[in-house]
């Protein structure tokens, strides 16, 4: 492995450091080691918050051209140094390298995107209804921000993150995943190389996901808590961090329906089931994970699907034209099983797939006719494992699709563009795709809604996340 940006230590007050001990980040396409870094302390955290509200009182100083052109810097050194960056996130979290080289430009959008948008963060002047009295608003960054990041997406779930805190004038303090804080620690690198002063990013390597989160969600320097993840733990978080009435931004679970009328393109409906089930082997967050398909149309969408399933190539993601890659570990792997005898169990039939290929790699599979009552039908598999329900009318469709407490992601594939609209506003989902399997882009605002989570991300509602409005009254 390259080592200009790869390092085995974690980041605090501007310092590369170790720890009293260590953990091994392993590499779930081979289930080796790909190298160590420190497993930090609660006491760690406290330090990094500590040096992070120091540099936040600079910071925040610094105007908002330059603390734009240094994340402007980062988006150049990380589009310099892309492949380095995407074959430690290939090794570390198992998707292909092709993948991981789109997801460096996906994660680096947010920092070209936010060095732009930080210039923009406009205030008003607002009409009084005294006369001599003027009245204008401003947006201050919020202050010490935490940052708590999952694995499937090792680096752009923390630059759309990172990138808007950062020109608002905000501090981080980040905390990886224990399974790939390698991209995240890349980035370190980067923001020193760029000329991020010393203690406005902070990463914090550990295996304590619980006693670090609580202390990210409760110390009373931090201002604000930004995380991705289960609902589960969003709830958690969320609780403790009501103890000192912190602003939060949760991007949790999602439960993605994806619907095909009979009027829809088929091929294109099964490209697009491809690009939104089979990506880092189905382990995202809008993932596909239930297939609505009219009744009319059932046996030939499935079937081409299953066509186009079969020629999936698995393997290791370093290797050429692999295409779905393994489980991150064997919570995942057992997950995905039960989820596939369950729904066997209660009357799906195998189109194609339905078994362990070796180790942590699991076949693409299309199960058929399953029922309304399996557990696939209600809980986010994070998989490869494409589910496909039948219906008769488009309310129908409408009611299996909202039929679920999540709402982050969802899609549907129609050539009438009534029903387009239609669909598009009945559906509950943060973000709709239309004849269409990706809606990710920098520009636009991602996230949820019900238990999907709560805020935006990306687009210029990203930076509002990250700045309060302040009121000005002059007097006469």
């Amino acid at each position: 492995m390259s080592t200009t940006l790869f390092t085995e230590k974690a980041y605090i007050g501007g310092k590369f450091i170790t720890g009293k001990k260590t953990f091994p980040v392993i590499n779930p396409a081979t289930g080796r080691s790909i190298g160590t870094v420190p497993d930090l302390t609660i006491e760690d955290t406290k330090k990094a918050i500590k040096a992070a509200e120091k540099a936040w009182l600079d910071w925040k100083n610094v105007s908002v051209g330059d603390r734009c052109r240094l994340v402007r810097k980062i988006f150049e050194l990380i589009d310099e140094h892309k492949e380095e960056i995407a074959e430690i996130m290939t090794k570390e979290s198992g998707k292909p390298l092709t993948e991981s080289l789109v997801e460096v430009d996906y994660a680096n959008s947010f920092m070209e995107w936010f060095s732009e948008e930080g210039k923009r963060a406009y205030g008003e002047t607002i009409p009084s209804t005294k006369p001599g009295t003027r009245l204008a608003t401003i947006k201050q960054g919020v202050g010490v921000v935490a940052a708590i990041t999952p694995w499937n997406f090792p680096l752009a779930m923390i630059t759309r993150k990172v990138a808007p805190a950062l020109v608002a004038g905000c501090t981080v303090v980040l905390k990886p995943a224990s399974q790939t804080p390698f991209s995240a620690l890349a980035l370190a690198k980067i923001a020193e190389l760029a000329g991020i002063p010393k203690g406005v990013l902070h990463i914090i390597t550990s295996k304590d996901s619980k006693g670090v989160g609580k202390e990210l969600a409760t110390n009373t320097l931090v201002r604000k808590i930004s995380f991705t993840g289960s609902t589960s733990v969003g709830i958690t978080l969320m609780q403790q961090a009501a103890t000192t009435v912190k602003r939060v931004s949760m991007e949790l679970g999602g439960n993605a329906p994806f619907i095909v009328f009979d009027d829809a393109d088929i091929d294109k409906a099964v490209e697009g089931a491809l690009a939104g089930k089979f990506r880092n082997a189905g382990q995202t967050c809008v993932a596909v994970n239930r297939f609505y398909v009219q009744e009319g149309i059932y046996q030939e969408f499935s079937e081409r699907l299953i066509t186009a399933v079969k020629k999936l190539k698995v393997g290791d993601g370093l290797k050429k034209g692999i295409q779905v890659g393994p489980l991150i570990n064997k919570d995942g792997l057992e997950k995905v099983k039960n989820h596939v005898e369950d729904a066997l169990a209660k009357g799906a039939t195998i189109g194609t797939g339905g078994k362990v290929i070796k180790d942590l790699f699991f076949e693409p599979t299309v199960l058929l006719h399953v029922p309304h009552q399996a557990a696939i039908a209600q809980e986010e598999t994070f998989g490869p494992i494409c589910s496909l329900f039948s219906f008769k009318t488009e309310e129908e469709a409408i009611t299996l699709a909202n039929d679920t407490p999540f709402g982050l992601a969802a899609y549907f594939y129609s050539s009438n563009i009534f029903r387009c609209q239609r669909v598009a506003e009945g559906i509950e989902s943060g973000m709709v795709g239309i004849n269409t399997g990706m809606v990710s882009n920098a520009s636009a605002p991602f996230g949820g809604i019900k238990q999907s989570g709560l805020g935006r991300e990306g687009a210029k509602y990203g930076l509002d996340e990250y700045v309060e409005v302040k009121y000005l009254c002059y007097g006469a």
